[in-house]
């Protein structure tokens, strides 16, 4: 029986991508040799990492004057990195906090310098984001993070503001248009929507370096990977190689205006759903909700049980909630097809 599989990360990818990825583990081009035993220096490594490169550079309209990185440590490893080279000594930087995510990113900036919380939806338990948002002129970066796949909001609009912004995309990279040039900062794991667990995007204004004032670790310093080509260590060569071909196939379709058009569609079904089955109740803010995951509850919990068994029998995997917020929530990134989301909606039609 078919499986349609909604976990929040390590995601689905699309069928091709695996397929191809499993013949590289084997045999990479025809070489005989396996793309995991191969040397990173080689020709046909270095060949990958420049695919990729250009790739994002070309599906997200990067401007001249970006380094484009593919890093280790994941999305939690950023949350240092992105103090570590953004923060002034005795400096301090201005976070919404929207989440689980933009919360321990401030934890970790707190580590450097001061850091002022500029906006949060903690109050309601994170259900909606934030809009008074009030940047003050001293600090030395903003921090957000566009996504929340646990409670399932997403930022429509990105904040305006004069300091470097600096966002956690791990969840809805490459789900829909952005412009990186009001960005001095991307970051994204790429296990969501890109590839395997295991390499980390990082898009990041070149000029915005270097000024930190403090003596960066090596590993911790973008200039450091930047003036490596990523390859100041041996890279995540498996998790680059399948980010690669996800790309591919993201180009073949028609790019990311084209994706976005479908994940605007598959969550319009979802949430059409949500809202019209007396069943069902929404946790997101309406005006706030992700296209990326979506999150909901029972109206009546004595329902749970057959709901889960009809899911079960559906094939619908991975819709459990975080166990911070309970219910459900269905993960539709960008591999998600269209057929696996109707058949959540035909399950819930069904209690």
């Amino acid at each position: 029986m078919k499986k349609h599989n909604f976990s929040a990360g390590p995601c689905i990818l699309p069928q091709e991508v695996f397929e191809q990825a499993a013949e590289a583990v084997v045999n990479l081009n025809n070489s005989n040799l396996s793309l995991i035993e191969i040397s990173h220096r080689s020709a046909d490594f270095i060949s990958i990492m420049n695919e990729a490169i250009a790739l994002v550079k070309e599906l997200l309209n990067v401007p001249e004057g970006y380094s484009v990185l593919f890093l280790q440590g994941g999305a939690s490893l950023q949350f240092l990195m992105a103090s570590y080279n953004l923060m002034k000594v005795d400096g301090k930087a201005a976070y919404i906090d929207t989440g689980a995510w933009s919360t321990k990113a401030l934890k970790e900036a707190k580590l450097l310098g001061e850091v002022a919380i500029v906006g949060t939806s903690k109050d309601s338990g994170y259900n909606y984001i934030p809009k008074e948002i009030k940047i003050p002129s001293d600090a030395n970066y903003v921090h957000m993070t566009s996504n929340n796949t646990i409670f399932g909001t997403q930022f429509k609009e990105f904040p305006k503001t004069d300091q470097p912004l600096a966002c956690d995309m791990s969840s809805d990279i490459f789900s829909r248009q952005i412009d990186v040039s009001k960005f001095g900062l991307i970051y994204a794991g790429a296990q969501k929507n890109m590839g395997p667990a295991g390499t980390t995007l990082v898009i990041v204004k070149d000029e915005i370096l270097g000024k930190s004032g403090r003596t960066i670790p090596s590993m911790l310093d973008y200039q450091t990977h930047a003036s490596k080509d990523s390859m100041f260590n041996t890279p995540p060569v498996f998790a680059v190689y399948t980010s690669m071909l996800t790309l591919r196939w993201l180009k073949k379709l028609g790019g990311v205006g084209a994706i976005e058009k479908l994940n605007e569609e598959k969550a319009a079904l979802l949430y059409n759903e949500i809202d019209n089955n007396p069943k069902f109740n929404g946790f997101a803010a309406e005006e706030d909700r992700s296209l990326m995951n979506v999150t909901f509850t029972l109206a009546d919990e004595s329902d749970k049980e057959r709901f889960d068994a009809l899911a079960k029998e559906a094939g619908l995997n991975g819709i459990n909630g975080h166990r911070s917020v309970g219910g459900y929530r269905a993960s539709i990134y960008n591999a998600m097809p269209l057929e696996s989301v109707q058949a959540l909606v035909a399950v819930m039609k069904q209690l």
